[in-house]
């Protein structure tokens, strides 16, 4: 059954949409700003990542954003990736007006305070440490996104490229950042959950809709060009096991083929039947483990394919038995069945994570920023449309050798100086 949904666009450029549900009597709040990790310049990296951690340090008018949320019931989090920043609350529907005063105080002007970037600064660059410097594979991502990606800005992680480039930001540098991209005219605002439509314009307009426009800065960035050979890189870390990755450039998320890939990723690891996992790592047992998975970026993505060679299996074999299986789906069609069952397992995903309203709140915002909210309501249709032919047209495009980049991630015992498995 479709979603009943309400929209407003502001004066000021805010998108606002709105969905009620009475069988909760909380109230989420979901901001999402258009801006994320391609829009940083090659020498500032990091910075929408570290404005994800700034945006809690305190506004113009509130220093303490969770002092007053808690005291009100209310819970936030918030997540960045390499297109968007995304921010939520719940909050009891009795206290709901905090919530707007909270987030719209935020969007208009954070404190920008030496103290309170060197804080966040802190934050941000140990995370760096612990999950790129300091963790098995941690460096990953900064190793085959500029393998995958010689032009777009995809070639960095959400994290930055390296870690001087957080620690030598400059509060100038910040507040520019933050003007040109954090404002209503970049933003959408969904509210769900146990709010009616008129309480919830008469709220927005009160307390987003004094906040000026901004200029935004225009994205200047070139797209990839197709690739147009095989990419390979070697290196060797002091890691417990050999890993393999596979990267496969695919079309962005408005595309067409993006349903085909998203099937097909599933096709080859998703659940215990899949093929790479039912194949490789249960019955041939050349696999410890194995996954595949798709990027979903706005622009044009990657299919990624990551395993860990069992005991005694090398990364050239286990490459070998990958690419037969994806020499599989280029030349023979999915069976129906096997097509069905993942059509359905997508379906039956799809509505249970619609049944929450935080959840709904978060997917109606994507959907407004890519296109319109009310597409929520059609992407099962779109992966039911898929075919077992598009599926194999798709996989011949995606699999070819020179659209792969390889990275082999070799374990070097250091003990006995003892290279691979």
């Amino acid at each position: 059954m479709p979603l009943t949904l309400n929209k407003q666009t502001l004066a000021n450029g805010l998108r606002l949409v709105h969905y009620e549900d009475r069988s909760s009597q909380m109230v989420a709040l979901n901001i999402l700003y258009d801006v994320g990790a391609r829009d940083e310049h090659p020498d500032h990296t990091g910075f929408a990542h570290l404005f994800e951690h700034l945006m809690f340090g305190g506004s113009r008018n509130i220093p303490d954003y969770d002092a007053p949320l808690q005291q009100a019931g209310g819970e936030n989090n918030a997540w960045t990736n390499n297109d968007i920043t995304n921010y939520y609350l719940t909050i009891p529907r009795a206290n709901v007006e905090t919530a707007f005063w909270l987030e719209s105080d935020r969007m208009l002007e954070l404190a920008f305070t030496p103290q309170s970037l060197e804080v966040q600064r802190g934050v941000v660059m140990e995370e760096f440490k612990q999950r790129c410097l300091n963790q098995p594979y941690g460096d990953v991502g900064h190793l085959l996104r500029p393998l995958a990606y010689q032009v777009h800005p995809y070639r960095w992680p959400t994290i930055g490229k390296e870690l001087s480039h957080i620690a030598d930001a400059t509060l100038d540098e910040v507040k520019s950042f933050f003007f040109h991209h954090y404002a209503p005219n970049n933003a959408v605002l969904v509210v769900t959950g146990n709010i009616s439509w008129d309480d919830t314009l008469r709220l927005t307009e009160k307390w987003f809709g004094p906040i000026p426009s901004r200029s935004i800065s225009p994205r200047t960035f070139s797209q990839e060009p197709m690739q147009t050979e095989e990419r390979r890189l070697l290196v060797e870390r002091n890691v417990p096991v050999d890993a393999l990755f596979m990267a496969y450039h695919m079309c962005g998320r408005n595309e067409p083929d993006f349903y085909a890939c998203d099937i097909l990723s599933d096709v080859l690891a998703n659940g215990h039947s899949s093929r790479l996992k039912y194949r490789l790592q249960h019955e041939e047992k050349l696999f410890a483990s194995i996954d595949a998975y798709i990027s979903g970026s706005r622009d044009a993505g990657l299919l990624t394919i990551t395993g860990k060679p069992a005991k005694g299996v090398s990364l050239e074999q286990g490459e070998a038995a990958i690419r037969r299986v994806l020499t599989e789906l280029q030349q023979q069609p999915v069976g129906e069945q096997e097509l069905e069952k993942v059509k359905n397992k997508f379906e039956s995903t799809h509505i249970f994570g619609n049944i929450n309203y935080l959840n709904v709140a978060t997917n109606l915002a994507f959907f407004e920023l890519c296109g319109e909210a009310e597409d929520i309501d059609r992407e099962v249709a779109n992966y039911r449309q898929v075919t077992a032919r598009s599926l194999c047209e798709t996989a011949s495009k995606l699999f070819r050798p020179e659209n792969a980049s390889i990275l082999y991630y070799r374990s070097v015992n250091t003990e006995k100086g003892i290279v691979g498995s």
